[in-house]
């Protein structure tokens, strides 16, 4: 792909960690481009390094030595304050554990980032109620996470992360803890979301999961041991026609 269609770029990034006088690296010379509209999901095991790129890729941590650039700006030197604007602004955050605030109703839940952002709460509203139907969720604007599936809890989640219309979604094992058939609705809302034009990045350790993306980074030992492209991506609307929806939960 061409160099304009960039979005994030690492260029010989390391990261090593001091534990007990003992230095760790974690990252061993990495270099990545992701794509404007790529749906890429980065594999490993436990301990290859995976989640440390994805911490750098959100810029909740910062590397050693290297660069890593979004949308061509060099953030690798940023003070805290400037990763929090550059997360707050261009990055959409996923997570295995939903991280949704439990009091709260699935729209305000919705609403936080908007409010850091200082988007007014008229805009704040309609743009919330607007990211949950695109999820699958009107109606349930008012509901609590405690009322709420795991499925529809991750759904809350992903509207969080579109909010702000970030540049790139990411997503650390956003199916860890969902059922196969809520894990498969999950991914065919990436894949929507994906076929509108978003940047999507998620870590799995499961390779079926990976399958519903176009392309796979494996990583092992803090360096790029594969990448590849999908040929034939799953279709969550075609594997979904094959599993069973769990008769107690709705989703």
């Amino acid at each position: 792909m061409e160099n304009n269609n960039i979005l994030l770029q690492v260029k010989d990034l390391t990261k090593t960690y001091y534990m007990d006088g003992v230095s760790v690296k974690a990252l061993r010379g990495v270099n990545l481009n992701f794509y404007k509209g790529q749906f890429t999901s980065i594999m490993g095991a436990s301990g290859s390094g995976k989640s440390t790129l994805m911490n750098i890729l959100g810029c909740l941590d910062k590397p050693t030595s290297g660069h890593y650039l979004i949308e061509g700006e060099d953030v690798s030197t940023f003070s805290k304050n400037q990763l929090a604007l550059v997360r707050n602004k261009k990055i959409g955050f996923v997570f295995q554990g939903f991280n949704l605030l439990s009091r709260t109703s699935a729209l305000e839940n919705v609403e936080l980032p908007m409010i850091y952002a200082g988007i007014s709460a008229t805009e704040r509203h309609e743009r919330a109620k607007a990211a949950l139907a695109s999820v699958g969720l009107a109606g349930r604007e008012h509901h609590h996470s405690n009322q709420l599936s795991g499925g529809q809890q991750q759904r809350v989640a992903i509207a969080r992360a579109l909010v702000n219309r970030p540049s790139v979604i990411l997503a650390d094992e956003p199916t860890g803890n969902l059922d196969s058939y809520s894990s498969i609705e999950i991914m065919g809302i990436f894949q929507g979301l994906n076929k509108q034009g978003i940047s999507i990045i998620l870590i799995t350790h499961e390779p079926d999961i990976a399958q519903y993306s176009q392309r796979v980074v494996r990583v092992s030992d803090g360096e790029i041991v594969a990448d590849s492209r999908v040929e034939n991506p799953l279709l969550a609307l075609e594997e979904i026609k094959k599993h069973k929806k769990p008769g107690s939960e709705e989703d």
